[in-house]
């Protein structure tokens, strides 16, 4: 299998949702049924059960160090620039953010590490780092906007868990994972058929994001709102700080840690990861920078293989 056969199936799907849209056959909601479908059921019981059966032991290493530094330098970067430099609102920055460091590591992820490292023992770091750490920050935050007063609430932070399926699944995952528990075959076997579902619903609901968002050929396009627009020099800079900066630094960080050749070359195939589309569903589920989301997701798709290529052909 080559490494461009692994980019294939997140083209394919997306395209296969837009055609849908275009040709009117799943209907004016389709994007925000099945972005709620993926946010509240399918990446819920596919978090769960990938979590669950991953060794805690994993959570640890200079490796994940030298990631874990080049994601919050991107994401950080990205969340206090997209005010400065393109004037988001501040319930937009934190997809702003993501959109630039938050990296594909399930569907993408996978092939790639199989394909390119051998082996999918970091990427198992990379997910534990993204739904314990990353996640929950940028779901504070966006739950925070959502607040009519813009507050931040004990009470409600400590409630996000029951309230947010994502962060609630991903406990309960490691939960079963510390305490050696497995679900039964019984509550396993639909939730895998579920979980199953999660990449493919994502993948067609960013899709039909397109079609809608896309000026129509037969009416001029009304002037967007400020907070709307994903202009190319902004689509620039996300894929600037996603594909060049993050591996960058991830290269950098891995130096100084000292990492081994092959601990080097996953952090930074890793950290050349796209955006991932987790970014568009959390941005649909909250209603903020939707058009930001979905394009930053199938840009950097596009133009990512040239540089997990790179990182493989120099470090491997």
């Amino acid at each position: 299998m080559s490494l461009a056969s692994a980019f294939v199936p997140i083209w394919i799907l997306t395209a296969v949702g837009y055609a849908a849209c275009r040709w009117g056959l799943l209907g004016e909601a389709a994007a925000s049924v099945l972005g709620r479908f993926v946010f509240h059921l399918a990446m819920p019981a596919a978090l769960f059960l990938a979590l669950s059966r991953m060794p805690l032991s994993a959570f640890a290493g200079r490796s994940l160090l030298a990631f874990g530094v080049s994601t919050a330098a991107v994401v950080g970067f990205g969340w206090a620039g997209a005010s400065r430099l393109f004037g988001r609102e501040p319930g937009e920055r934190p997809i702003w953010g993501m959109a630039a460091g938050y990296v594909n590591s399930a569907n993408l992820g996978i092939p790639i590490a199989t394909q390119v490292l051998g082996s999918v023992s970091f990427l198992a770091e990379v997910v534990l780092l993204h739904v314990l750490v990353v996640t929950p920050v940028i779901l504070v935050a966006l739950d925070r906007h959502r607040d009519p007063h813009g507050r931040v609430r004990v009470r409600r932070i400590a409630s996000l868990p029951v309230r947010n399926p994502v962060i609630l699944a991903s406990l309960l995952g490691v939960a079963c994972s510390a305490a050696g528990l497995q679900p039964p075959s019984a509550v396993a076997a639909p939730l895998t058929l579920l979980a199953g579902a999660a990449v493919p619903a994502a993948l067609v609901a960013l899709g039909a994001s397109l079609h809608h968002t896309a000026p129509s050929r037969a009416e001029p396009a009304e002037p967007a709102e400020p907070a709307e627009p994903a202009g190319p020099a902004e689509l620039a800079a996300i894929s600037a700080l996603k594909l060049v900066a993050q591996p960058v630094i991830a290269y950098a960080a891995g130096l100084a840690l000292h990492l081994s050749a092959p601990q080097l070359l996953a952090v930074v195939v890793c950290a050349g990861l796209p955006t991932a589309q987790n970014t568009f569903i959390y941005a649909q589920e909250y209603g903020v920078a939707e058009a930001v989301a979905n394009r930053a997701v199938v840009v950097t798709t596009t133009l990512s293989l040239a540089t997990v290529a790179a990182a493989a052909t120099l470090l491997g």
